[in-house]
């Protein structure tokens, strides 16, 4: 009878700390990968904004390396 009170009686406490490891290794996972391959830096906003005064055209569609 002893085990399966016990058992009835932590399965919420062992849940949670459960949650919580996962919880702990993914972080650990995501600070390793960070660490290693670097943050993605995000363009500067005016690197962002397209020019509203110039014309829309294919090649500045198609065009991939074209560093405007």
């Amino acid at each position: 009878m002893g085990i399966h009170y016990d058992y009835k009686s932590t399965r919420g406490m062992k849940a949670m700390e459960k949650a919580a490891k996962r919880e702990r290794r993914l972080a650990e996972k995501k600070a390793k990968r960070e660490a290693k391959v670097g943050k993605k830096e995000e363009p500067k906003e005016s690197e962002k904004k397209i020019n509203t005064k110039e014309p829309i055209t294919l090649d500045f569609i198609t065009n991939p390396n074209k560093n405007k």
